[in-house]
């Protein structure tokens, strides 16, 4: 008996439309575990954008949030000092400062020694030759500081300078040479202040002719009357988280010393941070779970709860954070328009601010405490939008399963299929076949008669 490869040959008909057909049918349910699938990542890539939206919207509550053991006025307060007359020189300020006026008068300025050698005689080559012998740079007796060097007879100053300016990082005493008309002459510089003093002798070097020493001095000044000394023109002791740094002409004059603290600026722009972070929540949420109407196309989330909730969190926190009488419409946060927004009003938080700069400070930290916290719940890793992922995962996972399972039926039912019109190729081309051959019988019975 004829047997065909492709089902139909033999008796003519088109059995493979027909059973590509059948088969059509059969898959119908594995497209619909395939649109399942879609619609199940297209929620969890939602999800996606709104933890992403509200994880940037805790991150501004975060920002509101002071240091451990900072307090809130600490963390939004900046400090400026300022000196009624610049030329007397520039103010550092750290945070932490007392604020306040003082009267500053500079007595007199830090100056670090000077000591110039008498003249030694030069070469034809313009050099001056040592005899030998140690030469001393001493502090006192035992200071860390001294240095000894022994020289050579027949080394010049300028060997001598070089050693002298490798130790510098032990001694702080500098060296340079001076081309005088009679000589050559060293010149020792020593860094600011009393303590700093030092004597220099020995390796045939002196320093008693006719040019002077310059002592060592402390930097003087008075402070609302009260003296304070320093060993350098940089002051940091005179008030804490204060610098002072005294310019070079400044002795002997007198300016008024503000220390000024600044709230406002700082709450100010950590508040703007964080409505514009609530906006961009918001607005998210509200185009994540819309229906057009015109298109009939819904958000992602239109409708799931975990969206609901999140909105209603959020809501609930602009209406009902306080701290006593403060809200946040009281400091100039509120809702603006009809979509939920929030507007900051500038103007309404100076004034609050200046009223009572500690009270807005600490409610500005309650708020992120409060929005940091309810915003875990919902977009932490623990949160309930990463529970409805997993949750969506999990279907996704059974959908495969499933997918897989009846995909795998569907091989056996085609090829059932198959050998069915299979064997009924080969009974209608059997039948055919019959049926021309009785025709043609009875064509040749009718024929003879």
């Amino acid at each position: 008996m004829a047997t065909f490869s492709a089902i139909g040959i033999g008796s003519g008909t088109d059995m493979a439309t027909l059973l590509d057909g059948l088969m059509a049918v059969e898959r119908r349910p594995l497209t619909a575990i395939t649109n399942q699938v879609t619609s199940y990542n297209a929620k969890i890539s939602a999800l996606g954008t709104l933890q992403s939206k509200l994880s940037g919207l805790q991150t501004a509550a975060q920002a509101l949030k002071p240091a451990v053991l900072q307090s809130a006025l600490e963390k939004f307060a900046s400090y400026t000092g300022t000196l009624a007359d610049d030329k007397v020189g520039k103010v550092s300020v750290e945070a932490g400062a007392a604020t306040g006026s003082y009267s500053l008068k500079v007595v007199s300025l830090a100056a670090g020694q000077k000591d110039i050698s008498n003249a030694l005689a030069v070469d034809a080559n313009g050099k001056a030759i040592l005899t030998g012998g140690a030469f001393e740079i001493s502090f006192g007796a035992g200071d860390a500081r001294n240095v000894s060097i022994n020289t050579s007879a027949g080394e010049t100053l300028e060997d001598l300078r070089n050693t002298i300016n490798s130790n510098t990082a032990k001694s702080g005493v500098t060296a340079s040479i001076i081309n005088g008309s009679t000589g050559q002459r060293l010149v020792l510089n020593g860094e600011e202040g009393v303590a700093n003093a030092f004597t220099a002798s020995g390796g045939g070097i002196t320093f008693n002719d006719d040019f002077a020493t310059v002592a060592a001095q402390d930097a003087e000044i008075e402070l609302d009357g009260v003296t304070i000394t320093s060993s350098s023109n940089k002051i940091a002791s005179a008030l804490s988280g204060v610098t002072l740094d005294l310019a070079a002409d400044s002795a002997g004059k007198t300016t008024t010393l503000a220390i000024t603290r600044n709230t406002e600026d700082k709450l100010k722009t950590s508040l703007e941070a964080f409505v514009k972070a609530y906006n961009d929540a918001a607005s998210s949420m509200a185009s994540l779970g819309a229906y057009d109407a015109a298109t009939k196309v819904a958000g992602a989330l239109q409708g799931a709860s975990v969206l609901r909730n999140a909105q209603n969190a959020l809501s609930d926190l602009v209406f009902n954070t306080r701290d006593g009488d403060l809200t946040l419409s009281g400091i100039g946060i509120s809702i603006k328009g009809t979509n939920g927004a929030l507007e900051l009003d500038a103007e309404k938080l100076a004034a609050a601010v200046a009223k009572d700069p500690a009270a807005i400070a600490n409610f500005a930290a309650k708020i992120g405490t409060e929005f940091n916290k309810k915003i875990d719940g919902i977009a932490g890793t623990a949160g309930s939008i990463q529970t409805s992922k997993e949750s969506l995962n999990v279907n996704i996972r059974d959908l495969e399963k499933r997918y897989a399972a009846l995909e795998s039926r569907l091989e056996k039912v085609e090829a059932r299929y198959r050998a069915q019109f299979t064997a009924l190729d080969v009974l209608l081309n059997k039948l055919n076949s019959t049926s021309s051959y009785l025709t043609q019988n009875l064509a040749s019975l009718t024929a003879s008669k």
